[in-house]
């Protein structure tokens, strides 16, 4: 399975947007991670589509490129949303189970707008809850399982190593699934996530605050083999 490193733009220097975008791509990131926050879901207020589409547009102009732009809407009522952040340029949308009250019906309005799917759950979210509406596990319908590993709403947590329980059994259930983990993944975090079933490594401000962002990234992969 290909392993993907996410840089989290949210601890990026937001006056230089689109620049610190092109040079994490440069160095070696593989999807851009863009948390949405609402000041509702969760206590921090970030950026929303606006944001999104003049960055997409710059990537374009300026730089030439077309970057995966792998959203994370930590919002509530993210059905509300969807319409906008596929009008943005979002390539992924990724909801929070504890936000909606029907994810089958969101998820197939993210489709229909031509993105793919995630799902993230919260820490202190069980997994039985994915199974909670109706005869299908949501984790089956999605292209993406997030599970985070802080609480989510602030960059530069501690990484909380009992969540990796939730990623050993998402990959024993769906040994195929795309499984991503965010929050306080490092350097020193990020073995331990692969070795127990991620993929897609979120990471933030073990990046953006390095010395030499492509170093990181590449020791970021190399552990991650």
């Amino acid at each position: 399975m290909v392993n993907f490193i996410s840089p989290s733009i949210l601890s990026s220097d937001f006056a230089n947007l689109a620049e610190e975008c092109y040079n994490v791509l440069n160095a070696g990131g593989d999807r851009l991670h863009v948390d949405v926050m609402d000041g509702h879901f969760v206590p921090n207020l970030t950026l929303g589509a606006p944001i999104l589409k003049s960055l997409v547009k710059r990537m374009k102009e300026k730089y030439a490129t077309n970057a995966y732009y792998d959203c994370h809407l930590m919002v509530a009522e993210p059905e509300k949303w969807v319409k906008d952040f596929a009008a943005a340029g979002a390539s992924m949308f990724t909801f929070h189970i504890e936000a909606t009250k029907d994810p089958v019906a969101l998820i197939q309005t993210i489709r229909g707008h031509g993105m793919a799917v995630g799902v993230s759950i919260k820490p202190g979210t069980p997994l039985s809850v994915t199974a909670g509406f109706g005869k299908t596990d949501i984790l089956s319908m999605v292209d993406l399982a997030l599970v985070m590993t802080v609480e989510p709403g602030f960059g530069g947590q501690s990484f909380m190593g009992d969540m990796l329980d939730k990623v050993r059994e998402i990959r024993k259930r769906y040994p195929d699934l795309e499984i991503q983990v965010d929050g306080g993944v490092s350097v020193d975090t990020i073995k331990q996530c692969a070795e127990a079933g991620a993929n897609n490594f979120v990471a933030g401000t073990a990046i953006f605050k390095a010395e030499d962002w492509a170093a990181t990234i590449a020791e970021m992969k190399a552990l991650a083999k």
